[in-house]
């Protein structure tokens, strides 16, 4: 690559990622990972990446666990790992390798944040990490006749201290153990901790870093957005997905219900995940929210500006009849959009000449959304409001596109099976073709 296109998309990148620093200045993140992720090669560039949010003013809450650490503990000892359910059964001595393994795992994670080298991404960082008495645990109880003993539930997290932590400018981080009123101490699950975190706090994101690149279907496909319901409907039917995952996703589905703005799924064997999630339109795992990210809706006169970036570029381009954003003011009401996650990601809109024909004009997607199928739920859409108008026949105009028409049961036509006032407006030098549809 030249130093001139090298240059370029240095800029270009660096430009793309500014919207999303704005958007998550100030909001507060859970980020949960398991003792693998710790103990893996990447744990010193995941730390990394934790500077670089800290630093961009995102309010941070790590929960780490330490299940291979703990399963070393056992075995230098002579104990056996005992589990019942999804629960580690948990007597006094396994709780004595608890304590030791979070402990160590405590200290790797203090290590790492405290990094500051020249010539690293972390040099003049000044990172405080505090960890405290945040969590009340309660214990699990007997289950189906096996006294769990020390393995807990979390009865209740201190989120005014947690806020007041985050408040000034320190990353709090969360173990997998907890004490009791009574002053016992019991082992947690790591997943159970970070949801209750994020619900208690209402955390803006809460994110698992797991041993798959997130979920998938049964061939393997990832699942890059689900609903809270078909991430439920997943658990139940995913015996393919990993075990990380059969942990981490009934969480996931609580937390979305319980008002977390959003949980990701992502993995933590490739280096750069955690900032490719956040930090890129399309993300690299799996994202979960209450309820679909998609929204199909009439155009209001608020997505002016979305629209005027989404159909910009395609005018420059020549794809598009130039608008003007004064005419998209007077005409709102005959556009439909395409919203995903907050963003005009595609837009159509319906121009009726006489009681039967009407134009099916400006149909846009963003580039980055073309493979999601916006524009046949766009041009569906506007058949519909066509159909509802009591229009018969549905046409368009087009350069570039006229194969995706003609796929879709458009029709070439002459130029003088145009409405006569459409005709007129013609434009020669453009020389779009003409495509009919009857509805």
């Amino acid at each position: 690559m030249s130093e001139a296109l090298s240059s370029a998309h240095f800029v270009s990148l660096f430009r793309s990622v500014a919207p999303y620093v704005n958007l998550f200045r100030g909001k507060t993140f859970v980020i949960a990972f398991g003792g693998k992720a710790i103990s893996g090669p990447l744990a010193r560039t995941l730390a990394y990446d934790v500077n670089l949010l800290a630093a961009l003013g995102v309010r941070l809450v790590l929960v780490h666990g330490a299940r291979p650490q703990i399963e070393e503990e056992l075995r230098e000892k002579g104990l056996d790992s005992v589990y019942h359910g999804r629960y580690r059964v948990t007597d006094a001595a396994t709780l004595d390798c608890v304590i030791d393994a979070v402990g160590s795992v405590y200290l790797e994670i203090d290590a790492l944040l405290s990094q500051g080298l020249p010539d690293t991404p972390m040099a003049n960082s000044t990172i405080r990490v505090v960890a405290g008495n945040f969590i009340t645990a309660k214990p699990v109880g007997v289950l189906d006749g096996v006294d769990m003993q020390y393995a807990g539930h979390v009865r209740k997290i201190d989120a005014e201290g947690i806020r007041a932590q985050l408040g000034i400018g320190n990353i709090v981080l969360l173990s997998c153990i907890g004490s009791s009123p009574t002053g016992e101490i019991f082992n947690l699950a790591m997943e159970e901790v970070a949801e209750s975190a994020a619900t208690a706090i209402g955390a803006d994101k809460l994110i698992f870093l797991t041993d798959s690149r997130g979920a998938t279907d049964i061939d393997g496909a990832l699942l890059d957005e689900l609903t809270a319901d078909a991430a439920e409907r997943l658990i139940t039917l995913g015996e393919w997905l990993s075990p990380d995952l059969k942990r981490y996703l009934p969480c996931a589905v609580r937390a979305s219900r319980s008002g977390v703005g959003r949980v990701h799924l992502i993995g933590y064997d490739e280096d750069g995940t955690l900032l490719r999630e956040l930090f890129s339109r399309d993300g690299v795992g799996t994202i979960i929210t209450r309820e679909s990210l998609e929204k199909l809706r009439d155009a209001r006169p608020d997505d002016i500006s979305g629209l005027v970036a989404l159909i910009e570029p395609l005018e420059e381009e020549g794809a598009l009849v130039r608008r003007s954003r004064e005419l998209l003011e007077r005409e709102i009401t005959r556009f439909s959009v395409v919203e995903h996650d907050g963003m005009i990601v595609g837009c159509a809109a319906l121009y009726p000449y006489g009681e039967d024909q009407a134009e099916l004009a400006c149909m846009a997607v963003h580039p980055h959304f073309r493979r999601w199928g916006y524009g046949e739920l766009l041009m569906k859409r506007i058949e519909a409001r066509a159909r509802a108008a009591g229009i018969k026949r549905l046409f368009v105009l087009t350069t570039l596109t006229s194969h995706w028409f003609k796929e879709r049961g458009f029709a070439e036509r002459p130029i003088e099976d145009l409405p006569a006032e459409k005709r007129l407006l013609y434009n020669l030098q453009r020389r779009s073709k003409v495509l009919m549809k009857q509805v």
